[in-house]
């Protein structure tokens, strides 16, 4: 089979991404063009269509999109996950350890209650980047800690990523929620103990009232609602009461409901989510309409024999073809985003993977969420590479502690070879994904 066409889709592909055009526009007009210097027939064209709607949009999965993003925007926009954080800060004190800690655990609860990366970095960032400076650490390494508890939201469910990326392997959507708990609390685990380890020996914060009854009360006050929240989604889905498309109705509601007894549902803040909600959830469906199209024409110019091919050169077994996967969606999360990676490489990874044999045990269905789960703990990764990680814009856009570029990527760099432990935990230990299976 010839490689050079599908070659050059791929390099041409990625090199006007990197240019600045948007990616659902190169994407589909890539494929337009392959479709042409291929010779496919017309007929091709009425095949894409097809696709679309079968894939796209009359895939009823993919309507939990837009409510779990309003659910997020809601919680966001109505102060309840910023009193919940207030309240974790005041309830563990001032010391650097516990001002970091109050930070992860924060992370990790937007993540579990929204699962939106953008909302929860901004938050962290506003809130807990002065404060944490303010303990004693450095403006890199705090931007780090913000940057890494943020994109927790992209792992630990419920997570757009995970439905998305279940819907292009045919696998379980519970099931990859109830495997992605582990890792999530693994990855908390090793962020704690670095920050721990990295704490200053001399905390130069603002000095703390004493820690009180009255305030860990508070503190459960706060998160109460959340918590609630977030059993009765995660809950719901995972013990089969409901669908991921049902359960993120419930959260949308529910995200109103605890807006309206904060006093905070006005017509304005609804509105405004609305927005924000249908331009985010546009972006994504252009993103998957162009990721359908170019895996499609790919795919049948020949790019799934190019992959083969490269995987083929490596040998070393199915861990050196596992690594070399993962090492391709690391790199490509250098310059590509995790929707963008996710719709055009697992479908073709996937078949490969299901004919492989680790010697783990891990057969059919388990094998796949466990792959599925390594692939999410190496897309969260995406959102803090340099230089086009969406977290990190998202902390230079809204810092006000004078970070510099510089600054803000030497943070993330430790934060990153942790991600790489985390997956390297997860890869040698499958109990990790079914600790709660």
């Amino acid at each position: 089979m010839d490689l050079v066409l599908p070659s050059l889709m791929a390099a041409g592909t990625l090199a006007a991404i990197m240019a600045g055009y948007p990616v659902a526009l190169v994407m589909a007009g890539t494929s337009a063009l392959f479709i042409l210097l291929a010779g496919l027939p017309v007929s091709f064209f009425g095949l894409l269509v097809t696709r679309i709607f079968s894939n796209a949009l009359s895939n009823w999965l993919l309507v939990s999109v837009p409510m779990f993003i309003f659910m997020g925007l809601i919680l966001e926009k109505s102060g309840v996950a910023e009193r919940a954080m207030r309240a974790a800060q005041g309830a563990l004190g001032g010391s650097p350890s516990s001002m970091a800690i109050s930070i992860l655990l924060i992370g990790g609860l937007l993540a579990a209650s929204s699962g939106i990366v953008g909302a929860s970095v901004i938050l962290l960032t506003l809130m807990g980047l002065p404060r944490l400076v303010e303990a004693g650490y450095s403006k890199s390494l705090a931007a780090g800690l913000v940057g890494a508890s943020g994109t927790l939201a992209i792992l630990i469910p419920p997570s757009l990523m995970l439905i998305i990326l279940g819907d292009q392997m045919q696998a379980s959507i519970p099931r990859l929620f109830t495997g992605a708990v582990g890792p999530g609390l693994l990855l908390m685990l090793l962020y704690g103990g670095f920050m721990i380890l990295m704490s200053p020996r001399r905390a130069t914060a603002t000095p703390q009232p004493p820690v009180s009854m009255a305030r860990y009360a508070g503190f459960v006050r706060e998160i109460t609602p959340m918590m609630l929240l977030m059993v009765v989604v995660l809950g719901s889905i995972l013990a089969g009461v409901a669908t991921p498309t049902e359960a993120s109705g419930v959260g949308a509601l529910g995200a109103l409901l605890l807006a309206a007894i904060n006093g905070k549902a006005s017509r304005d803040l609804i509105m405004r989510a609305a927005r924000e909600t249908a331009t985010a959830t546009s972006m994504v469906m252009a993103i998957v309409i162009g990721a359908t199209c170019f895996a499609a024409v790919f795919r049948r110019i020949g790019g799934e024999d190019l992959i083969h091919s490269g995987l083929s050169l490596i040998g070393g077994g199915p861990w050196m073809v596992l690594f070399a996967m993962m090492v391709v969606i690391f790199l490509l999360g250098f310059f590509l985003d995790w929707l963008e990676i996710t719709l055009i490489l697992i479908p073709i990874f996937v078949p490969i993977v299901q004919a492989l044999d680790f010697g783990n045990g891990l057969k059919g269905a388990d094998l796949i969420v466990w792959f599925g789960i390594l692939v999410a703990v190496n897309l969260q990764t995406s959102f803090l590479t340099p230089p086009f990680g969406p977290s990190l814009f998202f902390i230079r856009g809204t810092q006000t502690i004078g970070l510099t570029t510089p600054e803000l990527y030497r943070g993330v760099a430790p934060f990153v070879l942790l991600q790489a432990l985390g997956l390297l935990l997860v890869a040698l230990f499958p109990k990790v994904v079914f600790l709660f299976s």
